[in-house]
């Protein structure tokens, strides 16, 4: 009599599938609630941001869906261009009320979850009229309020670092969180995207962004602590900041202009929808990676030779993009690009906040995020109004980074001779 076999069950597809979904919740899970049971405040906002970034995750997945990808390119062409240009002027307009509240402690808070919960509220109202006139208009008070989100971080960053690690440590800790909350939430974007078209992802986002306005709640007072005393032009400009600020509007911009280059080059070569995934995707692990770097980098070279080495090496990536155009090597470039990214990102806040004193944040912060978002918006104008070839572009883009490598090189030998203040900037 033969014996029993006992060959193991073959697991199916779907198995797997709700395996890693269960395995990865838990990942994401544990972390969270660590955050919620820590008693210290960064952890505390740092859920605030979490929640922040994933409700935006799915509002951008949500106006890919229905203002890039289901229209023609010409169409799309119009719809982006419009969209950032109404972008640019209602943010400094909104910037100009922040100032007096950002300057003091107090508010921050409120503008914090004022700013959560105006989200939830306009995506709820956006969720039904995706296809008519209203897209626009309400899409773009979202994005005002995320912004204002983004300025008040600075401040409310200040307030709850932890004076043991310092600024930059608390901002590549924030910047961790935010990749996680924008990787959590875009898996589910797309699930809602595909079962119920762009109102799916802003449904979902407004439970998200009502979720971060009650987080907002548990935030202690922010404290204030003494700062040095420096001299701030009336419209917020810090003499020290200047050239950090030259070179991180200069990545923002480029920033701006890749990922319009790249949208518009797929687009126009037909090429798959998840490329453009793969390479977001691509970006986001850069900027991740970096927020892992930053901490551990030493000192001197954290602010300086490290975005000139970034700039540099992705300046390096345009080169070899421009001769093979597949996308593992577009991947590895927009890698290096959100890598570079990041850093300049973290540098010149960490500059920024220790720079400025208590009393000018709000003119400090407003100023330097309407130049940020001005320069991401100046980059990605020109892919979206110009027909632009995507090996061209990426030459452009080239001899933009060595231009910027350059002038960190620059400012790097003039400031070695320079007062030790100028070489903190």
């Amino acid at each position: 009599m033969q014996a029993p076999s006992h060959r193991p069950s073959r697991i199916a597809w779907w198995q797997l599938i709700l395996l890693g979904i269960v395995r990865g919740a838990q990942g994401l899970v544990h972390p969270l609630q660590r955050m919620w049971r820590s008693g210290k405040p960064l952890e505390t906002y740092a859920l605030c941001h979490f929640s922040s970034v994933a409700g935006d995750t799915l509002l951008a997945i949500s106006l890919a869906d229905s203002v890039f990808f289901s229209l023609p390119v010409g169409e799309a062409k119009i719809s982006v261009v419009s969209y950032l240009g109404l972008t640019m002027v209602p943010l400094a307009a909104a910037g100009l009320p922040l100032v007096p509240l950002l300057d003091r402690a107090g508010p921050r808070r409120a503008i914090s979850f004022s700013a959560a919960a105006g989200r939830a509220v306009l995506a709820l109202a956006l969720a039904p009229r995706v296809d008519d006139v209203a897209l626009f208009p309400l899409a773009l008070s979202i994005l005002v309020l995320s912004k204002v989100h983004a300025i008040t971080k600075n401040g409310l960053t200040i307030a709850y670092a932890d004076p043991e690690h310092g600024l930059m440590r608390s901002n590549a800790r924030l910047g961790r969180i935010a990749v996680s909350g924008a990787l959590a939430a875009a898996p589910i974007g797309f699930l809602f995207l595909f079962l119920w078209s762009a109102a799916g992802p802003l449904n979902l986002a407004f439970i998200v962004y009502g979720i971060s306005a009650l987080l907002n709640l548990r935030l202690p007072h922010p404290r204030t602590a003494d700062r040095p005393r420096r001299q701030v032009g009336p419209r917020g400009r810090i003499h020290v900041l200047t050239g950090p600020a030259i070179g991180a509007i200069g990545m923002r911009a480029s920033g701006g202009f890749l990922l319009f280059l790249l949208a518009f080059a797929l687009r126009a070569d037909e090429a798959p929808a998840y490329w453009f995934a793969v390479l977001a995707a691509a970006g986001l692990a850069g900027g991740f990676v970096a927020d892992l770097m930053a901490p551990r980098l030493p000192t001197s070279a954290r602010e300086e030779v490290i975005v000139m080495v970034c700039v540099v090496a992705t300046g390096v990536g345009a080169l070899v993009a421009f001769y093979l155009f597949v996308l593992p090597l577009l991947a590895v470039y927009a890698f290096a690009a959100g890598a570079g990214t990041e850093f300049a990102r973290l540098s010149f806040q960490g500059l920024m906040q220790r720079h400025v004193p208590e009393g000018a944040f709000g003119r400090v912060f407003v100023r330097y995020e309407v130049l940020f978002q001005l320069g991401w918006i100046g980059g990605a104008f020109l892919p979206a109004i110009l027909e632009i070839d995507f090996r061209v572009g990426i030459l452009m883009l080239a001899g933009f980074y060595l231009g910027l490598s350059a002038f960190f090189a620059w400012r790097s030998r003039t400031a070695s001779g320079s007062d030790p203040e100028t070489l903190d900037a």
